[in-house]
């Protein structure tokens, strides 16, 4: 172990000040029910999006990010748009600004806004929520697992065990790892609810930037002083029908990670991640901590500043320490530990490099960070799991005249139950892995046709949402029951990326049930739709709702900002991508083209703040 006191105090000041946290602002979060939720929609915009974006700096996905930009180079920019990233760029132009103009407290609540109270709502509103919680459970057990096969690395059990004395079995190890880290996330999320959480994580950005640039300046010390052999094509971000990335001469064993990856044939697997991710972006937030910042911020102005922020100060930090991880990885290659159960895993770069270059002190405040990046992303999701359940279930279902006192009980035993559940699916997952494909294939799958309609086509009914939804993760369910369809399907692709490509598989069925269903039934009332028309204000196909308010509204501007916002989306992609590779190219001292994409930062800058920036305040009339 080469934690040393010193590290040891870093972790344990932190521990402490996040319970410091909770106890602190436990009162201001037991005023009612929206100031547990959603912080009383008085928090500052930057602070939510600084409180986000902690939230995006996970364990895993850092891991993950070292171990692409290791084997890829400039060319791993685009491989994370397989999550989206840039579903926040359609946040920050027009999205968060929709959404928080329907003055809800949760995506199932929302529901209503769009399809009344009607049947369909019901099942529709019944759908988001099993969603929510489903993936919510599933997020918090891969967190807590994840943190746990981490910290594990640092803090071996036989030396813990020397002062504990507990008879547990090695592959319960890191669960046991995971419950003792978990608490301390529990109990400021629980105590303090959403403003306990965005403090809590304005501390842990405050350490991530500590930490992100001093390992972005022992890189960039190394590579002064070391040379960097990768090959032809690793520093160019750009790329043609193959990857044509070959580590023969190099790192002989990058080739096999290739391989298996599957990222070979680049340009159609970038046109199948770019076609799924613009349609996941247009759907909009998904029901979890993301949609919840959204929803606790002032205005809509305000909203879509704080999803612009996310992007603003995620990327660079982030990628300073991931630029910094995966050059030093390069360059010491030789004396990295990734040899795994007989063989390379290359995702063990990230834990290899810190322990062997990070100094005393530094350590224990890059532990603790990446703890504190965990605690966030669970804490929050914590929270979302906590509003679904308790302000559409508990007070829709259940007891809607709740008191305050009532409220505030229901919100700590819905969070400790939340926790529980979630430790023992995590428990109960053989790997980190499966729960991951549950999520990413089996609920994600379903959730797009019938939430991009949602926004832009007034015909699209309650029955539409609820039976597009059912059939696209009934559908996405399949080759999970069905475990040899995918490699029947597409025998020549790589196993990860097989289920990218069955996307269209679950999206077509999806699509006809939501069009089926909506024409077999009803259309929504059309004073909920006026309603929801005038407050919301979306472009798309809503000419017959439209001609219905200017009858009894002959003032009400239609939204003509459709052609502006795509543009903008365009330009504002460009500045996201930008702000990813600036890191890159300043630990490897490539400053020629550095100095090339910050010179189109600056412009796309500018660009966006009179086309953006300036007509924000139009959002909140």
């Amino acid at each position: 172990m080469r934690l040393h006191l010193i590290d040891v105090l870093i972790i344990l000041l932190y521990l402490a000040s996040t319970v410091v946290i909770g106890l602190v602002l436990k009162k201001r979060a037991q005023k009612d029910k929206n100031s547990y939720l959603l912080g009383g929609n008085a928090m500052p915009w930057y602070m939510l999006g600084l409180s986000n974006a902690s939230g995006m700096f996970d364990i895993s996905g850092t891991m993950w990010l070292v171990t692409i930009g290791f084997v890829y180079g400039l060319k791993s920019v685009w491989i994370p748009w397989l999550w989206p990233v840039f579903n926040q760029i359609f946040l920050m132009m027009f999205l968060s600004a929709w959404l928080r103009r329907s003055n809800v407290t949760t995506g199932a609540e929302w529901i209503t806004t769009r399809f009344g109270k009607e049947f369909g709502s019901k099942l529709s509103h019944g759908i988001v929520v099993v969603f929510a919680l489903i993936s919510g459970l599933g997020f918090l057990a891969y967190g807590f697992i994840g943190l746990g096969k981490f910290m594990e690395i640092f803090i071996p059990w036989e030396v813990v065990n020397q002062y504990l004395h507990l008879d547990v079995a090695p592959q319960y190890v890191p669960h046991l790892y995971g419950i003792a880290f978990t608490l301390f996330a529990v109990f400021y999320s629980v105590i303090g609810g959403m403003v306990s959480i965005v403090w809590a994580d304005v501390l842990q950005y405050t350490i991530m930037t500590i930490a992100s640039v001093a390992i972005a300046i022992i890189a960039f010390k190394a590579v002064a002083a070391h040379s960097i052999s990768v090959p032809d094509g690793w520093m160019n971000p750009f790329f043609g029908k193959h990857l044509d990335i070959d580590w023969t001469n190099y790192i002989s064993d990058v080739n096999r990670k290739v391989m298996e990856d599957g990222y070979t044939l680049f340009s159609a697997f970038f046109m199948m991640m770019l076609f799924k991710g613009l349609l996941v972006s247009f759907a909009g937030p998904a029901p979890n901590y993301d949609m919840q910042k959204i929803l606790a911020t002032k205005s809509p102005s305000e909203a879509a500043k704080m999803s612009g922020f996310v992007s603003f100060i995620l990327m660079p930090v982030r990628y300073l320490m991931i630029a910094g991880f995966f050059v030093l990885g390069i360059i010491f290659y030789d004396k990295l530990d990734l040899m795994v159960a007989g063989k390379i895993d290359f995702e063990q770069i990230l834990p290899s490099a810190i322990n062997q270059f990070v100094p005393t002190g530094l350590l224990g405040l890059l532990l603790a960070g990446l703890l504190a990046a965990f605690m966030s992303t669970f804490a929050g999701t914590l929270n979302a799991a906590q509003a679904y359940i308790t302000n559409d279930i508990y007070l829709k279902y259940i007891k809607p005249d709740a008191s305050n006192q009532s409220i505030k009980r229901t919100n700590y035993t819905v969070g400790i139950l939340v926790v529980v559940v979630s430790i023992i699916l995590g428990m109960m997952a053989k790997n980190v892995n499966q729960v991951l494909q549950l999520l990413v294939s089996a609920l994600w799958g379903g959730y797009v046709a019938a939430n991009v309609l949602k926004w832009y086509w007034w015909r699209f009914n309650s029955y539409g949402y609820f039976w597009g939804m059912v059939t696209g993760i009934f559908v996405s369910f399949i080759p999970m029951v069905f475990t040899g369809l995918l490699p029947s399907l597409f025998p020549e692709t790589a196993a990860d990326i097989r289920i990218l490509y069955f996307f269209p598989f679950i999206l077509i069925p999806s699509t006809i049930g939501c069009i089926v269903a909506t024409y077999l039934t009803e259309p929504t009332d059309m004073e909920t739709l006026k309603e929801f028309y005038r407050k919301v204000r979306p472009w798309g196909f809503w000419k017959p709702v439209h001609q219905e308010v200017i009858a009894s509204d002959p003032d009400f501007k239609r939204n003509t900002s459709f052609k502006k916002d795509m543009f903008n989306i365009l330009v504002g992609i460009v500045w996201q991508t930008t702000l990813v590779m600036i890191p890159i190219y300043f630990v490897l001292h490539k400053f020629g083209p550095m100095t090339i994409v910050l010179i189109a930062a600056a412009i796309t800058t500018t660009i966006l703040k009179f086309t953006w920036w300036d007509k924000l305040k139009l959002q909140d009339q």
